[in-house]
């Protein structure tokens, strides 16, 4: 029996497996498809923006040079031109909101208190392809095994544990991750209820031969009747067409349908010669109301589904990953603290529940009528100024999120700026190993002897930091995330009851 058995190897599967991996469970991944090459995963059908949050999830598990070189980006210290300098550097990109792109410059630094500057500022354009390979490669060495060509077809549980079943295999583990995509198996055979609200609009990604490419103007165009994006690539080619969903997305988009639709949204007479891979989509945006039911656990577009708008699906998926990880392990291993395993669903769902929303808002600005127009025109407003621009960036970026850790300290519960002391040491390096970190900026090291106690959960690092923020003292969780701030006067019994609530009493 396996620890954890992943059903889905695709981005949010495979990084769940590697932190899985990582904290030393026995992992098995089971994947529909028989090989992991497809053109829609490669470039560029496969392109997706990774946020700053989720480079900044690769480069805390020592996994951001893979990734660049696997995205081809160039070889620097990273997506930041500069992370030693004193201050960061303005966002290269901010993205668009309804298809009105935003300028970087007007991203407002100083209402970023907890920005500092490290290898992993910005965003990174790569492909599905090169996300896996780094990630595959990485499960591998820890131990994880892959099994592909595999369909689950039940799902069984017990208060013992939980079996997969794909044809006349059986597959038991104490847990089980449903990680297979919007039309997940294993959210629909383990029973978890589907929320939500029905499409607005039928979306076409395309790579076509175009007869009189010039007809259709580059980048992301709004036009009175949808948008199409004319991509770098020839031929690659997104249309988003507000039928109501009425298109029948079980068959394949035929070349002469795809022709009425682009030249309806785009209002040229563009001529399409051939289409050599087509795909459909729709705005539906559906969620489960709970992300575990038993021994049973959903992650990514299983657990959520919204139109791509912003790219924030993939970056969901990993910020999932990345939290319910080290809380599933120490689960497995028997030292989590009561509750911690249910802290996923109450973390992660509102984030879910609010990237729902935004990809909401952005349809609604979108919709080709009046009152659609008049939406987008008070969104083109807003979002010239520095507060809108910053607002957007703080949004599609993940610096918004904070979890309601039960602190008003204004730190606690969020992503934990790159903290960089004085000998070079960065945070991100020291969270590699996917343990907490408790770092102590004060000169009595008052907080040694409680870390000692939960060493193999919690790393200590004591010493003077470039930028402390004002603080004493500061305890990470391993995904990034700040549990406790103290100020420079450290409260070691409030540091002990916080290390307690996340990484269990010493004695356990």
């Amino acid at each position: 029996m396996h620890d954890v058995v992943i059903v889905g190897a695709g981005p949010v599967g495979l990084f769940l497996a590697c932190e899985l991996g990582l904290a030393g469970c026995s992992v098995l991944v089971l994947e529909r498809e028989p090989e992991p090459g497809s053109p829609w995963r490669a470039d560029p059908l496969g392109m997706r923006g990774l946020s700053a949050g989720s480079v900044e999830a690769f480069y805390r598990r020592g996994m951001l040079h893979p990734l660049l070189t696997a995205s081809g980006v160039p070889d620097d210290p990273g997506p930041d031109p500069d992370p030693d300098a004193d201050e960061p550097s303005p966002p290269r990109g901010v993205g668009h909101f309804a298809g009105m792109v935003l300028d970087p410059a007007k991203v407002d630094l100083a209402a970023l208190p907890f920005r500092l500057p490290g290898p992993a500022m910005d965003g990174v354009l790569t492909h599905l392809e090169a996300v896996e390979s780094v990630l595959s490669e990485r499960a591998s060495r820890l131990g994880v095994e892959i099994r592909r060509g595999v369909t689950v077809s039940a799902v069984a549980q017990d208060d013992e544990g939980v079996v997969a079943h794909a044809g006349e295999h059986a597959y038991a583990a104490r847990w089980l991750v449903g990680c297979d995509g919007g039309r997940s198996a294993v959210r629909g055979l383990a029973g978890f209820a589907f929320a939500g609200t029905e499409p607005l609009f039928t979306g076409y990604v395309m790579l076509a031969t175009v007869a009189d490419p010039d007809e259709l103007s580059p980048g992301i165009n709004l036009t009175p009747t949808g948008m199409y994006l004319r991509m770098p690539t020839e031929g690659h080619i997104g249309v988003m067409d507000f039928d109501g969903g009425a298109f029948d997305r079980s068959q394949q988009p035929a070349l002469d349908h795809l022709q009425v639709v682009l030249r309806r949204v785009s209002g040229t007479g563009v001529t399409l010669s051939d289409v050599h891979l087509a795909s459909s989509f729709t705005d539906r945006a559906m969620q489960t109301t709970t992300y575990r039911l038993g021994r049973v656990l959903l992650a990514g577009d299983a657990a959520h589904i919204h139109s791509p708008l912003g790219g924030q699906g993939l970056n969901l998926g990993i910020g999932d990953a990345m939290n319910l990880g080290w809380k599933l392990a120490a689960t497995v291993h028997g030292h989590a603290p009561d509750g911690l395993l249910d802290t996923y669903t109450r973390e992660r769902h509102p984030v879910g529940a609010g990237v729902l929303d935004w990809s909401r808002a952005q349809v609604a600005a979108m919709r080709p009528d009046p009152h659609g127009q008049a939406v987008q025109g008070v969104m083109r407003d807003l979002l010239g100024t520095r507060d809108g621009t910053t607002y957007v960036f703080e949004r599609m970026s993940g610096a918004s999120i904070r979890y309601d850790l039960g602190s008003e300290q204004p730190l606690v519960g969020r992503n934990a700026p790159d903290l960089c002391l004085e000998d070079g040491t960065r945070l991100g390096e020291l969270l590699q190993d996917g343990r907490g970190v408790a770092l102590d900026f004060s000169t009595d090291r008052r907080l040694r002897d409680a870390v000692k106690a939960r060493q193999s959960r919690l790393r200590y690092v004591a010493g003077k930091a470039k930028n402390d923020l004002g603080l004493g003292a500061v305890l990470i969780r391993p995904d990034g995330i700040v549990a406790w701030a103290g100020e420079r006067d450290v409260d070691r019994k409030a540091f002990e009851r916080a290390a307690d609530q996340w990484f269990g009493n010493p004695g356990t």
